[in-house]
């Protein structure tokens, strides 16, 4: 196989089957070869040329590429959870710092309701007992 430029990019003799495959950045008409030599008196020959460029020529089904983007799927899934955990842990602390402000603000109240309730027992009892003149 040659490039546009000349560049001899698969070069390959005294071969009976097989596959190969290169990677070029050059644009342009590539050339392909074949030969049978004198040597083979089978009476003939068989070429299957299957001639895959771009997207196309990428083996999907199998090798390291599958896995790596297996893997990548599993690392932005869990990428996604940890940012919704992250998000809903968010949340449940705002809920809980506002919880918290609640119940102090409830205690506070109490505790002022309470020491008004205490005076004003206080002060009925005192004015109760001057009237019954035991004080």
């Amino acid at each position: 196989v040659t490039s546009p430029y000349g560049n001899n990019l698969h070069h390959q003799e005294n071969v009976t089957q097989g596959q190969f495959a290169f990677t070029t950045s050059e644009a342009g008409n590539y050339l392909a070869c074949f030969w049978v030599d004198g040597h083979n008196h089978g009476g003939g020959a068989s070429v299957n040329l299957d001639w895959k460029i771009g997207i196309a020529a990428k083996d999907w089904e199998s090798g390291v590429e599958l896995e790596l983007r297996k893997l990548e799927g599993a690392v932005e899934a869990i990428h996604e959870n940890l940012l919704y955990l992250k998000g809903r842990e968010a949340e449940m602390r705002e809920v809980s710092e506002l919880t918290n402000s609640r119940v102090a603000w409830f205690s506070v109240m109490s505790l002022g309701v309470c020491i008004v309730v205490s005076g004003l027992q206080l002060w009925h009892l005192k004015h109760f007992f001057q009237k019954k003149k035991l004080i």
